[in-house]
């Protein structure tokens, strides 16, 4: 079984990997294609239809897959197939007629951007909130399942869609505003091809849509807190995305484009670089939390105890890895990637935020797979507030950087407590050596790869530092952990020895 948990960790680790290199390159390709602006216009849309988005679904996949895991450990197979039939009925419930009020509402939306430019584009991507939502539910279905491959296949495929169509669309882009348009108009074809080859996917593998009979009413129960907290994520970066210009423009005296250039470097260049480990603690959750929550609910502790464990070290042993090379090279990679130093500067300044962010994202769902929603979404409350204050307190001084530092505040509150929850629903959990070594790698690393970068600068240009200084900083920190016994390489081993 843990030969199984290994291999499928690895498949979506690697999809996840591709899909988030992809990510990256349009990413660059929009900053050189439609600007810092465009980029901040593009990404207030996508914002605003993440809340809805979120409001419509976001708790159904997790919940799905939850309650298959339920009805495999009582042997109910029909009950696996009404889950994901209430979370089809529960999506359309909602999306198809909150985007028909949108639409018929659209010229009144303007109070939702900072920007009423982005109106017009925001409608754009109405038809893929119902889509997406029906995409949701079978992306929990195949959790519920473990069939890991396909979902990581049809994840891959829709980025690579939307981003082989949009560097096409935006090639003829006549300006910030038509660019964005453009590369909106990819983002909505791409839901429309995992729609239809998730829903095939179901149906050939055998997936039923039958009466969702006793389902519907733990699904609602379940995915509810779940909505509302990743709901208000998406209404805390929306807030972030009026707030922020605004106050930027307010403390720094900017002009409209000034305060949307400078938060699309912050928000559109250089969070996408920091949330990097975002991906890999996705590949974790998404194997572990069906075998998690199957443990649970057949009371095994032991197992229990021993994947919360596994996975609160991988969370560490991740940002281990990856804090000392966006703190060595975060100018160089801003530099490289965008051509811009600011981007850059972000990166390495805030690169510590990684510890506690990788740690509250594992514990978030670890905590929502054992029947805990309500308390991670008190957490996130705490959290957010303490993002808002800091924005609205700090931005006369700081800058952009008020963001960051209030991002820090609430993953660090999360993460607290997280931990002290599950400390009392997992007895003697062992993770604290280990993040003291963990922390003590990072900043022999960070001063390790800072010397090499300071004499690899002195003859190479940026991309030939970060390809130097990368591997270096990497197998730095690997031996240490692996002289510290923080990592083996059996579960690699092992791996190989099925493969």
């Amino acid at each position: 079984m843990k030969s199984n948990i290994y291999k499928s960790a690895a498949q979506v680790t690697v999809f996840s990997t591709v899909e988030k290199a992809l990510s990256f390159f349009y990413r660059i390709v929009l900053a050189h294609t439609i600007g810092a602006e465009g980029i901040g216009v593009y990404q207030i849309c996508l914002s605003v239809f993440a809340v809805f988005l979120t409001a419509a679904s976001s708790g159904v996949p997790i919940t799905v897959s939850r309650l298959m895991a339920k009805n495999a450990a009582n042997g109910d197979t029909s009950g696996k197939h009404a889950a994901v039939t209430a979370g089809v009925a529960a999506t359309l419930i909602v999306t198809v007629p909150v985007a028909l009020l949108l639409f018929a509402g659209r010229k009144a939306l303007g109070f939702l951007f900072s920007d009423e430019r982005c109106i017009n584009i925001f409608v754009i991507l109405l038809p893929g909130l119902i889509l997406t939502s029906i995409y949701a539910v079978m992306r929990g279905s195949f959790w519920g399942n473990k069939q890991f491959l396909p979902y990581s296949i049809i994840e891959l495929l829709e980025d690579a869609v939307m981003v082989i169509l949009g560097c096409v669309f935006i090639r003829g882009a006549t300006d910030a505003i038509d660019g964005a348009t453009r590369a909106t108009y990819a983002v909505l074809i791409s839901y429309v091809f995992s729609f239809v080859v998730s829903v095939a996917w179901y149906l050939i593998r055998g997936g039923r849509f039958v009466n969702p009979g006793k389902q519907l009413k733990p699904l609602f129960a379940s995915s509810l807190p779940i909505t509302a907290m990743r709901t208000s994520t998406s209404l805390l970066n929306s807030a972030v995305a009026i707030l922020l210009p605004m106050l930027l423009m307010k403390a720094g005296g900017l002009t409209n484009s000034q305060a949307l250039s400078l938060y699309g470097v912050a928000i559109g260049m250089s969070v996408p670089i920091l949330f990097i480990p975002s991906s890999l603690i996705g590949s974790i959750a998404v194997v572990v939390a069906p075998e998690l929550s199957e443990n649970f609910y057949r009371g095994k502790a032991d197992k229990v105890k021993f994947d919360v464990e596994k996975s609160i070290k991988a969370a560490i042993f991740i940002a281990t890895l990856l804090i000392p090379l966006l703190f060595v090279l975060g100018d160089e990679i801003g530099d490289f990637l965008y051509s811009n130093k600011m981007s850059g500067e972000i990166v390495r300044n805030c690169s510590f935020i990684l510890v506690p962010m990788c740690i509250a994202m594992i514990t978030t769902t670890i905590l929502n797979s054992m029947n805990c929603e309500r308390k991670t979404l008190l957490y996130f409350f705490l959290g957010a507030a303490a993002m808002l204050i800091c924005i609205i307190a700090l931005t006369h001084v700081l800058g952009v950087y008020s963001y960051m530092v209030g991002l820090a505040a609430s993953y660090v509150i999360t993460s607290a407590l997280n931990l002290r929850l599950l400390g009392k629903k997992c007895t003697r959990l062992k993770y604290i050596k280990y993040l003291m070594c963990g922390l003590g790698v990072t900043c022999l690393s960070c001063l390790f790869g800072s010397l090499l970068d300071g004499i690899v600068s002195l003859y190479v240009s940026s991309f030939w530092q970060i390809v130097i200084c990368a591997p270096a900083c990497i197998l730095f920190s690997a031996g240490f952990l692996y002289c510290f016994k923080m990592f083996t390489l059996r579960p690699l081993k092992r791996l190989i020895s099925r493969t």
